[in-house]
C-alpha cells in the first residue's frame, strides 16, 4: 500500500512552535478519523522554516486533503 506524507510549512521566528502546535491538532484528526496510520513529525529546516506533517495511506488521501488542506505532499519512504 503506498503512503503519502502531507506537509504544512510554517515560517517564520515562532515556527517551530506553531509546527510543534499543529501536530497536536493532526493527531486529534487522526483520531476522530479513525485513520490507519498514526505517524506524525517535525522538521526544522532552519531558524525559521519548520514543517509539520502526517503520513496517509494513498486511499484516504483526498478526503484528508480536502479537508485538512496541506501545503504540499509526497510519497513517504520510511
Amino acid at each position: 500500500m503506498k503512503r503519502l506524507k502531507l506537509i504544512w510549512d510554517f515560517r517564520g521566528p515562532d515556527a517551530k512552535k506553531i509546527a510543534e502546535h499543529h501536530i497536536i491538532h493532526l493527531k486529534e484528526y487522526i483520531s476522530a478519523e479513525q485513520l490507519h496510520l498514526n505517524i506524525t513529525g517535525l522538521e526544522v529546516v532552519n531558524d525559521v522554516h519548520s514543517l509539520a506533517f502526517m503520513v496517509v495511506e494513498e486511499q484516504e488521501m483526498k478526503p484528508v486533503r480536502d479537508a485538512l488542506k496541506p501545503h504540499r505532499g509526497q510519497i513517504y519512504k520510511s
